[in-house]
């Protein structure tokens, strides 16, 4: 298939699986409100960054996953963990540092990028969601497993990351004079996400046992 035609398949893919409110979205919002649009952007680039290589290794691997399926079983239960640690940080953590401190944390635009890349990489949704895309696509025959095919749909899952934590920063920048984007009620907004994930992924590992 043509090669612009599967890279808007990545990048519509990546926006769909970034719609929903999440902690790499919000995060992108709150820092992008807190410090500025330009450390937003470092922030999301970073993600990006590790979007690129867990959609590669996803498509690598997507053969594998689809006739080993505790694999991705296993997956799931690593990342129910993730969350359920993210939830406490948020909701009992976070909320009680001291100003100063986030302060500090907030000068170096360099450092959100290596942010961006460090949580995106304890999200480990895009890999089994991305194996899961990839070989549907390779079974309607909109995509194939060769080097040109994979590389295009790659960049396109990373750009539409891009496009949706973008449209977040830009959406919050609208309603950020509103109570929710308080710094304490953006820590409850990610932690109450972050524990409604937490309770579904339990509640899909319960159904498999």
């Amino acid at each position: 298939m043509n090669i612009t035609v599967i890279f808007f398949l990545g990048l519509i893919i990546s926006l769909v699986g970034v719609i929903p409110p999440g902690l790499l979205n919000m995060t992108a919002a709150k820092i992008s409100l807190k410090e500025g649009h330009t450390r937003g952007i470092m922030f999301s680039v970073g993600v990006c960054v590790i979007v690129l290589v867990q959609t590669y290794i996803a498509s690598v691997f997507a053969r594998y996953l689809s006739k080993n399926t505790e694999v991705v079983d296993i997956l799931q239960r690593v990342a129910f963990v993730i969350f359920v640690l993210i939830t406490i940080y948020f909701l009992f953590v976070a909320k009680k540092e001291p100003k100063e401190v986030a302060e500090i944390e907030m000068r170096s635009k360099r450092s959100r990028f290596f942010q961006g890349m460090f949580m995106s990489v304890i999200n480990v949704f895009p890999i089994p969601y991305q194996a899961y895309m990839t070989i549907t696509l390779a079974s309607i025959g909109w995509l194939t497993f060769n080097q040109i095919d994979i590389l295009t749909y790659v960049i396109g899952t990373a750009m539409g990351t891009f496009v949706m934590l973008y449209i977040y920063m830009f959406f919050f920048d609208k309603i950020k004079d509103k109570p929710i984007t308080s710094q304490k009620s953006m820590n409850y907004l990610i932690g109450g996400i972050t524990g409604i994930i937490s309770v579904v992924t339990l509640i899909n590992i319960l159904k498999e046992l």
